[in-house]
């Protein structure tokens, strides 16, 4: 999910918060990363071919996630690797949601 920035980095600073928790010292870095993934996921949804296009690599991830599935004949075939990519897929979507919510918010508390 990195290929598309504001889902990823989203997901990277979850990981750095709960590594946080845990280790202290890594609080320095939570502030300029929040910083960087909300930046991101604003970017993310930004404008409409955007959205489109990370739905669309979304909904692939899902689609790929059941071919690898239920095709035995692909590299490192099975439903391990085939619920990875779906997860992966959904999670994209739940995260671009999220990203549109939260910007589509954001305007209605500027205007």
């Amino acid at each position: 999910m990195l290929v598309l920035p504001g889902p990823g980095l989203l997901l990277v600073l979850a990981g750095l918060l709960v590594l946080a928790s845990e280790f202290p010292a890594l609080g320095k870095y939570i502030d300029p990363v929040r910083d960087r993934a909300m930046k991101a996921a604003e970017d993310s949804v930004a404008t409409p071919f955007r959205i489109v296009w990370s739905v669309l690599a979304g909904l692939a991830l899902i689609a790929a996630g059941i071919v690898w599935g239920l095709v035995d004949s692909l590299p490192l075939s099975g439903w391990s690797t085939g619920s990875g990519l779906i997860l992966s897929g959904i999670v994209l979507l739940v995260l671009l949601a999220w990203s549109y919510r939260r910007v589509k918010a954001k305007r209605k508390t500027q205007t």
